[in-house]
């Protein structure tokens, strides 16, 4: 209508610009003005949405873990061995590189989460325990399927996602020396010698 009020953006556009703005300049470059312009609205009609920039980063997180959960839940579901489904896991799980938007975010709620509230807690949380449940869930089916050894599917996968954390945060950080394919060379190593009932083969998923 004209002369009308203008619309906000829908609340997963002003998300998404957040990520651009991440992808594009770092997280140090992401200030509240800066994405109100981005977006076309002021930093105080920003902040009536979200409250504070710890809330947008945390809705922005959840967005992206969304988008993430579903890329996930669409690889878990295709046919195939689970070896090479949790290879595809293990492939989504670490960072693309250097200063990755999705990981540079994950890090600035982590270290931000020190002084958050239940509420927030709970939604980090519940992000951890999606990507819990579907690997434990994938172990399982591997190991009565006899491709996985017969490990405690639980323990295996708290173990596993602690070495993905521990070396998706070189990678996300630059550590020199640390770079995904090397990574993911790790990650093989330590599933072959510790999951993988049968030895590699040399066109399998888990190959080098």
């Amino acid at each position: 209508m004209a002369g009308g009020r203008r619309q906000a953006p829908p609340r997963e556009d002003v998300l998404a610009a957040a990520m651009e703005m991440i992808a594009a300049s770092g997280l140090e470059r992401l200030t509240m003005a800066g994405l109100g312009r981005a977006v076309g609205m002021s930093s105080g009609h920003l902040l009536y949405y979200f409250r504070s920039k710890d809330e947008l980063l945390l809705q922005a997180l959840e967005w992206s873990e969304g988008r993430l959960g579903t890329e996930r839940g669409r690889l878990l579901a295709r046919t195939g061995t689970a070896a090479e489904r949790l290879a595809a896991y293990v492939d989504l799980y670490v960072p693309d590189g250097h200063r990755d938007p999705h990981w540079t975010l994950w890090l600035e709620v982590w270290n931000r989460s020190q002084n958050a509230d239940d509420d927030a807690r709970d939604r980090q949380a519940a992000i951890e325990g999606a990507w819990h449940r579907d690997l434990v869930a994938l172990l399982a089916e591997g190991i009565s399927r006899g491709e996985f050894r017969a490990v405690d599917p639980d323990r295996f996968a708290s173990r596993l996602r602690a070495l993905l954390d521990g070396f998706s945060l070189h990678v996300a950080i630059g550590l020199r020396g640390t770079d995904r394919e090397r990574i993911l060379a790790h990650v093989r190593e330590f599933l072959a010698d510790g999951l993988l009932a049968h030895p590699i083969p040399q066109d399998g998923p888990f190959a080098s």
